[in-house]
């Protein structure tokens, strides 16, 4: 068995190719979650599909994606991240292909399962070399700041390209698109990205990878698509924090387990995890309501509620890219989040875009990329090098179970809400405002949360220099003179 080292920093000009390659897979693996949503209606019109077939269209892709992530991280830090990047991407590639054959329901359903373990090796491998590639600092933060970018693009990307393609070529063609732009990256992998110098540590932990999984699918499938709204969608996820649960005593007893210890130890990749939930409780939430508060209410067609959420975009682009090189944006990330869901919660029936619609989205484009930058990078700090794979797999999968609790806890202040104001636009609105504002106050909590975090942590830093500073300003005795 070859030692475990850390992959060499490359040049900087090769450095700049594969961050760019990785942040390409990243935008693909994120663009695919949203892409197919406006492309849904035709799916259903030409495949036959009903309303339970086409939520499988979404959720077999968002299911086999959130659920697998942290077994994809730790096949990378078991097997080598470059292998499992290049298998997933090749996978990913595969089901895209098999998706855009317009063969019927059941094989598209299959074929989107196929590209979401595609996606859930590729991106926690990815994300595992970019750390690779990235010497910790300003670089490493530049690298972090151009992949909350590439996540931001994908999933605006998603909604605007899936609404162009089923204009004008056809609902397939958001499939064939995804499988072509697959090929560039993975024919370039290869050539640009270096080999792994880390050896197999172990087996896989096939029973808490099998526990893990089946929790949380239970999980998110229970919350997301059954909406904790029925006996089933209070029983499915119950069975699968039960499952969770367990997984510590499975874990405890595992010789090579799934999620090492050292990261449950560990209090940044800890503190990451528990904010990254509530920001995908409210990033999932919004980009749900506002489109339809756009298209139920203000009277938006999807084109014209994709168009006017190019602001929303742009301002998650930028401040993803600014968070990348400053230092102390988390707070401030939430507290702008949480204004913008305030004022847009105000929105009236007779919404303007320019009055009532851009100030707010831009505010929530601010706060979700100051955010989500530094707290992807507190899930991986002080991570070793033989476990970052599993580390970014899992605070990518809390935000995934995240969003999955978000829908269910601001759908169920959604459906009374609306239900008591009556019909129409009117009760609508009423439902939808009761919404943000519930976003607004879980974005509220998680800036006290955060500045809670931050100031442990530097009280920590603070005793911990002390201790230095007092072995090291120790005085030595000196000898007295005989």
């Amino acid at each position: 068995m070859r030692a475990l080292t850390p992959l060499p920093y490359p040049p900087v000009q090769r450095s700049g190719a594969v961050l760019a390659l990785l942040t390409a897979t990243q935008f693909l693996v994120v663009l695919n979650t949203s892409v197919v949503n406006v492309a849904l209606p035709a799916i259903g019109s030409d495949l036959g599909a009903g309303q339970a077939g086409l939520t499988w269209v979404v959720g077999a892709y968002v299911l086999a994606f959130g659920a697998l992530l942290p077994v994809g991280g730790r096949l990378a830090d078991l097997f080598g991240s470059r292998g499992v990047f290049l298998a997933g991407l090749a996978l990913f590639a595969a089901g895209s292909l098999a998706a855009s054959i317009p063969t019927g329901a059941g094989p598209l359903i299959a074929a989107r399962a196929v590209q979401g373990v595609g996606a859930a090796a590729a991106s926690p491998a990815a994300l595992a070399l970019l750390l690779a590639q990235s010497p910790p600092g300003r670089v490493r933060g530049r690298a972090l700041g151009l992949w909350g970018v590439a996540s931001a693009a994908g999933g605006a990307a998603g909604v605007l390209l899936g609404g162009v393609l089923t204009d004008a070529l056809g609902w397939w063609s958001v499939f064939a698109v995804s499988a072509i732009a697959t090929v560039p990256v993975l024919l370039s992998a290869p050539r640009l990205v270096p080999r792994d110098s880390r050896g197999r540590t172990g087996p896989l932990d096939l029973p808490g990878s099998l526990v893990m999984t089946a929790g949380l699918v239970l999980v998110v499938y229970g919350l997301g698509t059954r909406g904790g709204s029925t006996v089933l969608g209070v029983l499915l996820p119950a069975a699968g924090v039960f499952l969770l649960l367990n997984l510590v005593s499975i874990e405890r007893r595992a010789k090579n387990p799934l999620i090492p210890p050292a990261l449950l130890r560990n209090r940044s990749v800890m503190a990451g995890n528990l904010l990254m939930l509530p920001l995908g409780m409210v990033w999932l939430g919004t980009f749900f309501f506002l489109p339809l508060y756009q298209q139920k209410v203000l009277g938006h067609g999807p084109v014209t509620a994709g168009l006017t959420q190019l602001p929303l975009a742009a301002a998650l682009m930028a401040a993803s890219a600014l968070a990348g090189r400053l230092r102390g944006t988390l707070v401030p990330g939430f507290v702008l989040l949480a204004g913008g869901l305030f004022w847009l919660a105000r929105l009236p029936l007779d919404g303007a875009f320019l009055t009532d619609l851009l100030g707010p989205t831009v505010l929530i484009g601010l706060g979700l990329g100051l955010a989500f930058v530094p707290l992807t990078a507190l899930g991986v700090t002080g991570v070793d090098v033989r476990h970052t794979g599993v580390a970014g797999g899992l605070v990518n999968t809390t935000r995934q179970v995240g969003g999955a609790l978000g829908l269910a806890v601001l759908g169920s202040l959604a459906a009374p809400a609306a239900a008591s104001a009556g019909a129409g636009p009117v009760a609508l609105a009423h439902g939808y405002r009761r919404a943000l504002v519930g976003a607004a106050v879980i974005a509220v909590l998680a800036a006290i949360g955060a500045g809670a975090h931050q100031r442990i942590d530097a009280r920590a830093h603070q005793r911990i220099d002390a201790r230095a500073n007092t072995r090291t300003s120790k005085p030595i005795a000196e000898k007295e003179p005989s």
